[in-house]
């Protein structure tokens, strides 16, 4: 892997996960697209991006969602289909392939599901560049794969299964008294978490602050500069090495809103329309509750709590025109920070890859300054990114 296409990676990993990580969730970006100075309209595909010709029509920020579902999809990076820093280009042949499928995947949809988004790349491709047309034999790993596909795990339409027969007050005022209580909670104004991310067997040191309610920065030390993703309560930004900010889209706001909630205990009941009961799921030899939260228009989020009450799963979707991007988040070593447990080590992983988060220092009410959160000025005769 050469040095442009591991940065591409890091990126990647540093903004989907939340406020920490989206080089995973955003792979790289056609440099016209984000040099390109905003307009008070929002933008098409077309409109923001050179030689679009399938995806057209769409909001700009609903392209890249899209080229990130592909590459999990397929398993590959984003070379295998376009040309390194031409992503304009029609040099790679698979990029026509891939142009066709998504035709063909569109008009099955629209001819044999009424326009719903059935069949996506991954009912194929399944994390291969190749679609499969040999049935495998299954090994019991695989036979233990498939059985979680079938409970809607990861799947295009996530479990939707519940127990109406068991209320969810019960499991989260045990989440809340396990953390602390609503009191040592609403106590905390900020919080500040050093420490490092492993990625690649490198350990990359990092920085998060946090400030009540719902802003968050996270700002990882990479060798060739800082990459950066920050949210401000009500729109966010990412920053990567060499390359101007750019504001998040959509999916990425979603995600980063859940992850910079100081007070996400007690906002439970805020933050979803609706939480549900769903049936219990063995996760590393436990029997873990599962409650499904669902908000209005947007996929589900599954919520895995341990026998002690505490959080230790969060298995997000980002929507995209062509499929769900899904995010899984596990939360561990929890420890008493002034009164409120904490996870010391959480690991966000994507169908492309993942890392783990180890904090060694945090601290508390303390202040922190307000310009964290805002992007950089813009170069000279540049307009600042859209809200």
């Amino acid at each position: 892997m050469n040095q442009s296409t591991r940065s591409i990676r890091v990126w990647t990993l540093n903004a989907l996960a939340a406020v920490i990580v989206l080089a995973l969730g955003t792979t790289a970006l056609p440099t016209q697209a984000q040099t390109a100075a905003p307009t008070e309209e929002p933008k098409t595909t077309e409109q923001a991006f050179k030689n679009i010709k399938v995806l057209k029509g769409l909001p700009a920020d609903q392209l890249i969602p899209s080229m990130q579902f592909i590459s999990a999809s397929l398993g590959v990076e984003c070379e295998f289909c376009h040309v390194e820093r031409a992503f304009e280009k029609d040099d790679k042949k698979p990029k026509e392939a891939a142009r066709k499928m998504i035709q063909m995947m569109l008009a099955i949809n629209k001819d044999n599901f009424e326009g719903h988004r059935e069949v996506t790349c991954n009912t194929c491709h399944r994390g291969s560049a190749h679609p499969v047309s040999i049935p495998a034999i299954a090994s019991e790993d695989q036979v233990t794969g498939a059985t979680a596909m079938e409970h809607g795990e990861h799947s295009e339409s996530p479990d939707e299964s519940t127990d109406a027969s068991q209320p969810v007050d019960p499991i989260l005022e045990k989440y809340l008294a396990a953390m602390g209580g609503a009191s040592a909670v609403q106590k905390v104004s900020s919080r500040v978490e050093k420490g490092n991310a492993s990625m690649g067997g490198r350990q990359i040191p990092i920085e998060i602050y946090a400030q009540g309610p719902d802003k968050r920065v996270a700002i990882l030390h990479l060798p060739g500069g800082d990459n950066i993703t920050a949210f401000d309560g009500h729109s966010g930004w990412l920053g990567n090495p060499g390359r101007p900010p750019r504001p998040m889209g959509p999916s990425e706001i979603d995600a980063a809103r859940l992850d910079a909630d100081l007070y996400f205990p007690i906002h439970l009941k805020e933050i979803f329309s609706e939480l549900r009961v769903a049936p219990s799921e063995k996760v590393g030899g436990q029997d873990l509750t599962v409650v499904r939260g669902l908000r209005q228009g947007k996929p589900p989020v599954k919520l895995y709590f341990d026998k002690s009450g505490l959080l230790v799963r969060m298995v997000r979707y980002g929507d995209s025109p062509l499929g769900l991007n899904p995010t899984q988040v596990d939360y561990a070593d929890y420890r008493d920070s002034g009164g409120v447990n904490i996870p010391y080590q959480w690991t966000i992983a994507r169908p492309n890859g993942g890392f783990t988060i180890r904090v060694e220092k945090v601290e508390q009410n303390v202040p922190i300054d307000a310009a964290r959160f805002a992007p950089p000025p813009p170069p000279p005769g540049q307009k600042p990114p859209a809200p």
